[in-house]
């Protein structure tokens, strides 16, 4: 059985669950009507997606007479922040041996 941390990761591979996922994080609640509308996908690709991003936590749904609402679930990005931190961390290096710095590069190749 898959940990969460690989849920959360192969949920948000998907271009269309993570361009969905973006949206709802962007411009707050949606039906999935008004999601299809933008969306290169139909209306039952879209539910299914939405569908994926709810098992993952990612996205919660409220209904309200026939429409379904879905709003993106930020906490459920805490596992991804935690392992990009990890893998960021200043002091470390790299399988190569390189640094991995988080602030960015200077020019001259220096960590920030």
């Amino acid at each position: 059985m898959p940990n969460a941390d690989d849920v959360l990761f192969r949920t948000l591979a998907d271009p269309t669950r993570r361009a969905i996922f973006e949206r709802l994080c962007r411009d707050g609640e949606q039906t999935v009507g008004a999601l299809t509308t933008r969306a290169k996908v139909s209306q039952p690709a879209v539910s299914k997606h939405l569908g994926v991003l709810k098992r993952a936590g990612l996205v919660r749904d409220r209904h309200e007479g026939r429409q379904t609402h879905y709003s993106a679930q930020l906490s459920a990005l805490a596992p991804l922040i935690d392992w990009t931190s990890r893998m960021t961390d200043s002091g470390k290096t790299g399988s190569t041996g390189s640094k991995i710095c988080s602030k960015g590069w200077t020019n001259d190749r220096t960590c920030r």
